[in-house]
């Protein structure tokens, strides 16, 4: 568990008080932070789902390429003479 931040202590200290105040651009610098985190969240996820389709565009062309499905070949090979 984290230790509450610097931030936190200044919101407890203005909640005690005998009325609560809230300075006057707490909400702008709220929305602001919000839309910053929200943006990065969006570019993490879109950048998670191109790595996991390029992990699968690649494991695609190994497997088409290799055949791993398809039995190995048999050590045994006909003898050659007589032909």
């Amino acid at each position: 568990m984290s230790l509450p931040s610097h931030k936190e202590h200044q919101v407890g200290r203005l909640l005690e008080g005998p009325y609560p105040a809230v300075p006057a651009g707490l909400a702008a610098a709220a929305a602001v932070r919000g839309d910053r985190m929200r943006r990065r969240r969006r570019a993490l996820r879109r950048l998670g789902w191109a790595l996991l389709l390029a992990a699968a565009a690649a494991f695609a062309v190994w497997a088409a390429r290799t055949q791993p499905w398809t039995p190995p070949p048999g050590g045994i090979s006909p003898p050659l003479e007589g032909w």
